[in-house]
């Protein structure tokens, strides 16, 4: 007997920020993809994507994603949650709610659009802000920097 629930529910997607660091000290870029599909074909978007029931946690999941889209792979273990985005707005597709997080590597390693994500590169923190962003990857990298930033300080003396 199959179940069926009288609730809808809503796609479940994950998006992972890696923060890399161009001169061996704090992380000072982050990692971006320019999308090769609708919606927002052609714009800048933090790596992720579709999560699948069958098998796999957010953190495999986003780490999966950063794989597929950019030929980086990072330990599950460094995989560190931000927050979950929920905004009904957030995704022209439907009702998409995203589980975010964040990841930091040693130097910047090189990528390589590679999936559904036509080119992938690096960008400077402080340029983040002015970049036109796909979704809400505005309010995402927001977040992810303050948790970046709270990382930083609890480990200087």
């Amino acid at each position: 007997m199959s179940h069926t629930y009288k609730f809808p529910r809503p796609s479940l997607t994950v998006d992972l920020v890696v923060f890399g660091s161009s001169n061996g000290g704090d992380p000072d870029h982050a990692l971006l993809i320019r999308r090769g599909k609708d919606p927002f074909k052609n714009h800048w978007a933090i790596p992720g994507g579709y999560f699948d029931m069958a098998d796999e946690s957010v953190e495999a999941a986003a780490a999966r994603e950063l794989r597929e889209e950019t030929g980086l792979d990072v330990p599950i273990e460094r995989v560190k949650q931000v927050g979950v985005f929920s905004r009904p707005d957030r995704d022209p597709r439907g009702r998409v709610v995203s589980t975010a997080h964040y990841t930091v590597v040693s130097d910047m390693p090189s990528v390589k659009g590679q999936d559904d994500a036509k080119e992938a590169r690096w960008f400077p923190i402080s340029q983040l802000k002015s970049l036109p962003l796909a979704f809400d990857h505005k309010e995402i990298l927001a977040e992810s920097v303050l948790a970046l930033l709270s990382r930083i300080t609890r480990s200087v003396p």
